[in-house]
Formats: C-alpha cells, sequence, structure tokens
C-alpha cells in the first residue's frame, strides 16, 4: 500500500478503522526538536470525533502513545513511533460491506484489488481514522516550522454551497435530518517560508503539497493561488506585478499562491482543498451483491459525519505542515 510519504523525513502512516491501534512512523527527524504533548493534545482534539450533533457520534479520546523517537520531550534522532488506540468501534455495523460494497466508498475497489483478505470494517486502511496518526505527525512539524518562522492556518470557507459560518451549520444539520451529507472546501494558509523552496516539474512545492493533500480521504480537488479561476482571466489580471518592500522583493497580488515554477516566491502559500460529502449516508442506494453480482439496495449503518470538513481542517493544517517542512529541510541541504 502507497502509506509512505516524503524525501527528508519518511511518513508512514498504519492501522486501520477497527484495528486494536492505528499509528505512524517518522523517519529522518532531526534530533533536539522539543514536543510540547499538551499542545499535541490539544491540536488532535480539533479533529477528534463525537464533539457536537456536526460530527459523527462515535467517541475516541486519540490520545497518542510514543513508542519510540522521544526521550524526556525531545526527539532523540532516532524514528519516532505514534499509536493511538482504537476503543470505540463497532464493527458488526459492517457486515453488509463485506458482499455489498458502498456507493462513494473505496469497499469495491479494495475487493478488486485485495479479495476476501482486505479489512472492510469501517473501511479499514481506506477509512478517515488513519487522519488521526497523520494529525500527530503533522502537529510535531507544525511545532518546529513555528520555531522556523512558519505558520500554517487553515479554516472552511464552503460547505454545502454556503459560505456564511451559520449557514454552514445549518446546511450539516439539514443533511444530517435527511440521512444525508455535504462536502465543502478548506483553506489554508502558510506564511514565514521564505523564497527558494522547491523544484521545477515533478518536485515541485505545488506537488508535495498536493501529494499528501490528496492522502486525506474524501479530498477530491486540490488548486493553488487562484486555481481554476485562473482559467478564466487574461494574463495581465492573473500576473503578480513584483514590487520592492524593506530591501525585500514582493509581489502586489498573490494570485499565484505564493509558488511560480514549483518554487516558493517568499509571499504566502494560499491552496483550497475540495472534499466530497460523506459517502456513508442512511438513504437507501443502489449498489450490487459480489457474491451474486445481482442488483442490491443498501442504506449504510454506522456512525459517520454528515460533513467532515469541520473535522479536516486539521488534518489540512497537519499535512501541510508535513509537507513545507521536508520541502524546508531539502532547502538546507542545498544551501550546506
Amino acid at each position: 500500500m502507497g502509506s509512505t510519504y516524503g524525501e527528508n523525513i519518511r511518513l508512514t502512516v498504519f492501522g486501520q478503522s477497527h484495528s486494536p491501534a492505528v499509528g505512524v512512523t517518522i523517519d529522518g527527524l532531526p534530533a533536539g526538536e522539543a514536543v510540547d504533548m499538551e499542545r499535541l493534545r490539544a491540536f488532535l482534539a480539533r479533529r477528534a470525533p463525537g464533539q457536537s450533533a456536526l460530527t459523527t457520534s462515535r467517541r475516541e479520546p486519540d490520545e497518542p502513545e510514543f513508542l519510540s523517537g522521544i526521550k524526556d520531550g525531545v526527539t532523540c534522532g532516532a524514528p519516532l513511533t505514534a499509536v493511538i488506540r482504537n476503543t470505540n468501534a463497532r464493527s458488526q455495523d459492517y457486515e453488509a460491506a463485506k458482499d455489498i460494497p458502498r456507493p462513494g466508498h473505496a469497499d469495491y475497489t479494495a475487493w478488486i484489488k485485495y479479495g476476501e483478505a482486505r479489512d472492510y470494517a469501517g473501511g479499514g486502511h481506506f477509512s478517515g481514522r488513519l487522519t488521526a496518526p497523520l494529525c500527530v505527525a503533522g502537529g510535531v512539524c507544525l511545532q518546529i516550522l513555528e520555531r522556523e518562522g512558519v505558520a500554517v492556518r487553515a479554516r472552511a470557507v464552503e460547505i454545502g454551497g454556503e459560505t456564511d459560518e451559520r449557514a454552514m451549520e445549518a446546511a450539516i444539520l439539514a443533511a444530517k435530518a435527511d440521512g444525508d451529507s455535504v462536502g465543502g472546501v478548506v483553506e489554508c494558509v502558510v506564511t514565514g517560508v521564505p523564497a527558494g523552496v522547491g523544484d521545477p516539474m515533478f518536485d515541485g512545492l505545488e506537488n508535495r503539497i498536493a501529494a499528501i493533500v490528496f492522502g486525506i480521504p474524501a479530498v477530491k480537488g486540490v488548486e493553488f493561488g487562484e486555481g481554476f479561476a485562473a482559467a478564466r482571466l487574461r494574463g495581465s489580471g492573473n500576473n503578480d506585478a513584483f514590487a520592492v518592500e524593506g530591501g525585500e522583493v514582493v509581489t502586489k497580488t498573490n494570485r499565484c499562491g505564493g509558488i511560480l515554477g514549483g518554487i516558493s516566491t517568499g509571499m504566502p502559500i494560499v491552496f483550497r482543498a475540495a472534499f466530497k460529502p460523506t459517502p456513508s449516508i442512511a438513504k437507501e442506494q443502489e449498489s450490487v451483491d459480489l457474491g451474486t453480482m445481482r442488483p442490491a439496495a443498501l442504506s449504510v449503518r454506522g456512525r459517520h459525519d454528515p460533513c467532515i470538513v469541520p473535522r479536516a481542517v486539521p488534518v489540512v493544517e497537519a499535512a501541510a505542515a508535513i509537507a513545507v517542512y521536508d520541502a524546508l529541510l531539502s532547502r538546507k541541504k542545498e544551501r550546506g
């Protein structure tokens, strides 16, 4: 499975939605980096389930247990491994998924690729539960980046077609009451990244960020700066004019999202991730029985988010932090 990411820090996420635990191993973190556990727990709490009517009712404490890589609150140079125990799984809710794939889920493609050996309970390794260990890794990188003068902040900018905060919440609750779900858009801004980070073509900063953001379940699109809106502009309206401020080259606007030619300009890096509606819904849907190859109706049981966007905000921050920190380490190597 393609569950490893990174060039300088190698991050591997492991576990399944209903396995005893999910976890992450990060190899390549420099020794001597302090990790504030209370801040890390607070960050993980933003993603944790079961906190409001807007999220799944599955409750998990999401307490990280570090097995290696940290000594006395400081990275020691060894691979960092952390696990988060699964304490509130209900695998019986997913018996139907063994034979009838849930529309919009990876049940069918997992069956094609892994056959009867697959773990289908809760989506197995394809579950959003795997974003918990991703947030452990991202939370550590966020603290390191902060000491480098880099900040990562994300927010929901659209849910169910609504952009006002109250209207977004209303859209989620309306979909939930109807046994349905909604998607949305998360915008992320990274400030403090110096100019010159990244590479052209296949190792560009956009490529690095997009690769890990697409690893978040339910992400179906990523755009930087003006994104697709740039296709409707003229060059004169899309180009960012250069200027000098305080002896530094800046751009008067930031339609490029802080990246040109795959390399950071020194301006804020801005990107948005589009999340599809949660595919597990109570409404009856059409599917097939993989055993008989005949049509079958399915109403998904279990506990699911009517919209994953609110809990996805810190996950996007975590993914961006990992990608940016990895790219910064490449830049440091280049400069000796």
